[in-house]
């Protein structure tokens, strides 16, 4: 995607190789040198059919110069398929599953977390590219997922030696459940339990009951107890939620009276919130509405631990509850992100007592088998 992962179209991509490219085009194949930069645009002649791949001549990596990440003009392995479309041009990265693999678990877990934790990311990432696999969202370009949280995070970091060890001791292994492959969601940190699939408005299903509220502890408590976002709160005025929920909503409710969650579900998660003005009501359900529906930068969060962030256009989770002191809302939560799986944290600190990859597996993925 672009800078930002805003779009899959890109206005122009430049690239280059230290080894040279080949370029597969309309009228044969063209090389360039060691370094040399070339532009392609959706105006560029070479496009057969709509395509042009590209491969770096010694079987190297090309770096895209046209776009950032976060450790600066990615690199990628493989082929490098461009098509043309009405508005630009959509890059596709053509690679063996591991070496893709290599790159998605830095970019979604530190490589300095545990080695354990490392290697459960590793298959929950595999398990979950296999699942996309099979359904191929880009069918149009060829391609299964695109490289942002719309999927798995892949290439936001270069490749880590203790991440690629993590990936290659557990070459091929998948999480599976009644002997399918599942899809292995995770996220950053919990408030000490998880949830279920109810929190996106899903019927818990007999194919799903691996993903359930679990408590993430042992004999001595919490795992998670001593990170900053394991507890959080924030204080929002009267006025700075009344605007925050006319933008984030769509909907005109006058300033807000009232902010009550009206449904939890299993682990403590906000199913459902009722938000009440002077000039009407609005009701959002599911644990991403919510969340968007309380986001904003308007106000702070502030950690267990002291520090504090301005808000994003999320509520750091769905597991919350509510406060009116005069006229400000006071919401105090726990953990971040959706709460659906392994808790990437927890994983780390579960490793750092000693589990290894598959007791962390099996607390947050219950009745799986490794395979």
């Amino acid at each position: 995607m672009t800078d930002g992962y805003q779009q899959i179209v890109h206005r122009e991509v430049e690239i280059s190789a230290a080894g040279g490219l080949r370029i597969e085009k309309k009228d044969g194949l063209e090389e360039t040198a060691g370094n040399e930069k070339i532009k392609i645009t959706k105006e560029d002649t070479g496009f057969q059919n709509g395509k042009i791949r590209i491969q770096a001549i010694d079987g190297g990596e090309i770096t895209v110069r046209s776009i950032r990440r976060g450790y600066g003009n990615p690199s990628y392995a493989g082929a490098l398929d461009l098509y043309a479309t009405s508005e630009g041009v959509v890059m596709v990265n053509e690679l063996p599953l591991e070496n893709y693999l290599c790159k998605v678990v830095p970019s979604e877990m530190p490589a300095s977390y545990q080695k354990e934790a490392l290697k459960a990311q590793a298959i929950c990432a595999r398990s979950y590219a296999y699942r996309q696999i099979m359904d191929y969202a880009y069918p149009e370009y060829q391609a299964h997922v695109n490289d942002s949280t719309d999927y798995q995070v892949y290439n936001n970091s270069a490749s880590q030696q203790a991440a690629t060890e993590a990936v290659q001791e557990t070459a091929g292994k998948v999480l599976k459940y009644n002997g399918n492959i599942i899809t292995a969601y995770y996220y950053s940190t919990s408030c000490g339990k998880t949830t279920t699939m109810a929190a996106w408005g899903a019927k818990e299903k007999a194919e799903n009951a691996y993903l359930q509220s679990v408590e993430v502890k042992d004999q001595t408590g919490d795992y998670e107890r001593n990170l900053p976002w394991y507890r959080w709160e924030a204080d929002i005025d009267q006025n700075t939620l009344s605007k925050m929920i006319a933008e984030n909503t769509k909907k005109n409710i006058g300033t807000v009276q009232s902010l009550e969650v009206t449904k939890s579900g299993p682990g403590g998660a906000a199913l459902q919130i009722k938000v009440s003005g002077d000039l009407g009501t609005v009701v959002v359900d599911t644990e991403n509405k919510i969340r968007r529906a309380l986001g904003g930068s308007g106000y702070e969060i502030k950690k267990q631990d002291g520090t504090a962030v301005k808000g994003s256009r999320l509520l750091p989770s769905a597991f919350f509850k509510v406060e009116k002191k005069g006229n400000t809302f006071k919401i105090k939560g726990g953990g971040y992100g959706h709460g659906i799986g392994m808790s990437q944290n927890g994983a780390n600190e579960m490793a750092k007592k000693g589990k290894n990859y598959q007791q962390i597996l099996q607390m947050f993925y219950p009745g799986t088998t490794i395979e």
